[in-house]
Parts: C-alpha cells; sequence; structure tokens
C-alpha cells in the first residue's frame, strides 16, 4: 500500500512500520546499511538534517523508494490519520 508522507516525521514513522513489519530492530537496519543504530533512531523520530544518501540508503533496505508525484489536497493531519 502506497504510503504518503510530507513532514521529516511521517517519513519516520514509515520507515518505523516498515522495519517493524519486516521484524527488523534499528541495529538489524544499520547492520544492512553500515549506519549506526543512533542514526536509525534520528531517521525515525523525523530528526532535520539527515543526509539525502543516508534516507535512500535505509529506504534501500527497508526495501522501499522513493515515487514523486503531484501534491494532494489532504493536510498533513489528515495524512497521518489514514494510518
Amino acid at each position: 500500500m502506497d504510503q504518503i508522507a510530507r513532514t521529516p516525521k511521517q517519513i519516520g514513522d514509515a520507515i518505523r512500520r516498515q522495519r517493524r513489519k519486516l521484524g527488523l530492530n534499528q541495529t538489524g537496519v544499520g547492520d544492512k546499511t553500515k549506519l549506526r543504530q543512533a542514526t536509525i533512531s534520528a531517521v525515525e523520530s523525523g530528526a532535520l538534517g539527515t543526509q539525502l544518501g543516508t534516507l535512500c540508503d535505509i529506504l534501500a533496505a527497508l526495501d522501499l523508494e522513493f515515487v514523486i508525484r503531484p501534491r494532494t489536497k489532504a493536510k498533513p493531519a489528515e495524512i497521518e490519520d489514514i494510518f
């Protein structure tokens, strides 16, 4: 199922949901990406300043990808309610 994310927090929440769905912990994702567990935690919490390459590595490790498309009219709070 497609997930819409417009904020760093929403991106982090989507990553966390997928990680848990795959039965991985943050250290496991770190092992797959060569990133520290603290980095995975920061991304999942929506910390600002995450490098795009780091985010792409995490998405790849979780078998996720970016999809760029025109923005829908839903407000960020309404998008969070979907999940």
